[in-house]
């Protein structure tokens, strides 16, 4: 797993020229390439808690709402939707580890 950083890595995981990296940022999202669950954003071990944060932060905020279920969340360079709660309860976990 690992943190898209560049509109080349995105281009090289197979994402749409319209997903790039630009975009995003302009969005507030931080990409992350490689993760298929908030569970897993906590688990790498070659992150930060702050990028962790700032991940999981990326992956609540409206940006990454779906239209039509604002229940779920699905943040660029991710293979689906997961649910908000589930990334609300990663943040929850990040902020006892941090703590």
């Amino acid at each position: 797993m690992r943190l898209a950083t560049t509109e080349t890595s995105l281009r090289n995981n197979g994402l749409a020229a319209t997903q790039t990296l630009s975009m995003a940022r302009e969005r507030g999202i931080r990409p992350a390439v490689g993760f298929l669950h908030p569970s897993d954003v906590l688990k790498d071990p070659h992150l930060t808690i702050g990028e962790k944060r700032a991940i999981l932060s990326s992956w609540a905020s409206d940006a990454s709402a779906v239209m039509d279920e604002p229940w779920t969340r699905w943040l660029l360079g991710t293979p689906e939707a997961v649910p908000l709660a589930d990334v609300r309860e990663a943040l929850l976990r990040l902020d006892r580890i941090a703590g």
